[in-house]
C-alpha cells in the first residue's frame, strides 16, 4: 500500500511531487529546504535553513508513523561546500541516535536563497501505525 504525504507547500502542487511516500514500511521524504512553510520565509543563514528542514521532514516522519531516530539514509545537497560545517551541530544532534548512513552532495538548488537540501530514508517501527 502506498500512501502520500504533503506538507501543503506551494511546491508540492506546482511541481507534481510529494512531501513523503510511505510504502511497505519505508518512508521516503523529498528534498526538503528551509522554507518556514507557516511564513513562507527561507532564513538567511545555513545553519538555520537546514533545522527548519529538518523540522519539515521530522513532521513528515510523524505523519507516517517514524521518526527521526528512524532513518537510515540522509543525503544532505548545499550549493557551496564551505557551508557544510556549519551544519554540523544541527545534523549531529538531529541523527544523534539513528546514526544513518549519509551523503553530502555539492550541487547547485533551484533558487540562489536554498543553502541546503535533506532528503531522506526511513523505516517504520515495527508496528507502527502511521497518523493521519
Amino acid at each position: 500500500m502506498r500512501r502520500h504525504i504533503s506538507t501543503g507547500s506551494p511546491f508540492e502542487e506546482k511541481i507534481g511531487y510529494s512531501r513523503a511516500v510511505v510504502c511497505d514500511g519505508w518512508v521516503f521524504v523529498a528534498g526538503t529546504t528551509g522554507y518556514d512553510y507557516a511564513t513562507m520565509t527561507m532564513p538567511d543563514g545555513v545553519a538555520d535553513q537546514c533545522a527548519n528542514a529538518l523540522k519539515t521532514i521530522e513532521n513528515a516522519l510523524q505523519q507516517a508513523g517514524a521518526a527521526l531516530d528512524d532513518v537510515v539514509r540522509v543525503r544532505y545537497i548545499l550549493p557551496e561546500a564551505a557551508d557544510w560545517p556549519g551544519c554540523w551541530p544541527v545534523v549531529s544532534a538531529a541523527f544523534a541516535r539513528a546514526r544513518p548512513a549519509a551523503t553530502m552532495i555539492v550541487a547547485a538548488l533551484q533558487d540562489p536563497e536554498m543553502k541546503i537540501e535533506i532528503e531522506v530514508t526511513a523505516r517504520q517501527p515495527q508496528g507502527a501505525a502511521p497518523t493521519a
